[in-house]
């Protein structure tokens, strides 16, 4: 803090971070400093305002009425410095000690979270890496346009208009199942088959949204008997081992998991157009050289499969 009571920089990330997140432990693992360090930031920010900030309630932490007024200036400040920064200081990935977020479905967790983890530990050592998993309680266009998350990676048959759009690659339509469901013995799937079959299929991470797989049936007007919906891909084909479902996925989650469970992957009927996976993110990170080069990091580990 400089003199005559002005507030620097640190402390207003200090001060948006545990407003937003209603706690000092979620605040410092985003700012990589210690508790005690946001404790006393704190401490000097109520001196300040003359304001307690946040309180304790019975369901844990909550902003003041005064506190949550100071949140959309903060953002528009904070929006505004990291602008000028990444416009003045060039981006070096081997001494970064930013945050990157990236929101995606716990299907990449087979073939890709974990090279992506390891090309940070490699090129940006000490930068941080928060996962977020796509589910209908995120909304993922907020994090984005709010900066909580840089990049979502998902597959969409529209993806929002409104939001930068970088395709990464097209996944085969397969049908996996326990290898002693009778479909599984006659090596292959009919289309009457399939639609007199009970399924399996993920919740969709886009509320109001039909996943790729049902938009296709819907446009050839035809509804799957959905039996059993899950919140988490990989949990999936253990329910399969157990069960006579199907589930209807791309061919690269499907396959690992056929290495190692009993189950059988077939190609799907119907003629499934291909899943196309894209990465988004929002023009407010457009320019910014950190989130391009983790998009560029992305794009070279998807290619890599």
């Amino acid at each position: 803090m400089s003199e005559g009571g002005r507030i620097d920089v640190q402390l207003l990330r200090v001060l948006y971070l545990v407003l937003q997140e209603k706690s000092v432990s979620r605040a410092a693992d985003k700012l990589g400093i210690t508790q005690p360090a946001v404790s006393s930031a704190l401490k000097r920010l109520r001196d300040l305002t003359g304001d307690q900030l946040i309180v304790r309630t019975r369901n844990g932490m909550a902003a003041t009425e005064r506190a949550l007024s100071f949140l959309p200036p903060l953002k528009q400040a904070l929006d505004g410095i990291d602008r000028v920064l990444d416009q003045t200081v060039q981006f070096d990935p081997s001494t970064t000690t930013r945050s990157f977020g990236v929101g995606a479905p716990d299907y990449f967790d087979a073939f890709f979270l974990s090279n992506l983890s390891a090309t940070l530990r490699r090129e940006a050592p000490n930068a941080r890496l928060n996962v977020r998993s796509l589910s209908l309680d995120i909304d993922f266009e907020r994090l984005l346009e709010e900066g909580d998350i840089d990049v979502v990676i998902g597959n969409w048959p529209h993806p929002p208009e409104y939001l930068r759009t970088s395709r990464l690659f097209d996944d085969e339509v397969v049908c996996i199942l326990s290898d002693k469901h009778p479909l599984a013995k006659n090596g292959g799937i009919s289309a009457d088959d399939y639609l007199r079959a009970q399924h399996l299929a993920p919740v969709p991470y886009a509320g109001g949204v039909r996943g790729a797989i049902d938009e296709h049936l819907h446009s050839l007007g035809h509804r799957r008997d959905i039996r059993v919906a899950l919140p988490y891909f990989h949990i999936a084909p253990y329910v399969l081992t157990t069960t006579d479902l199907i589930f209807t996925t791309g061919r690269r989650f499907a396959e690992p998991f056929a290495k190692i469970l009993p189950l059988k992957v077939l190609p799907a009927p119907l003629d499934f157009p291909p899943l196309r996976f894209y990465q988004l993110w929002h023009e407010r990170t457009h320019e910014s050289e950190g989130v391009r080069w983790l998009r560029e990091r992305i794009a070279a580990l998807v290619k890599q499969k």
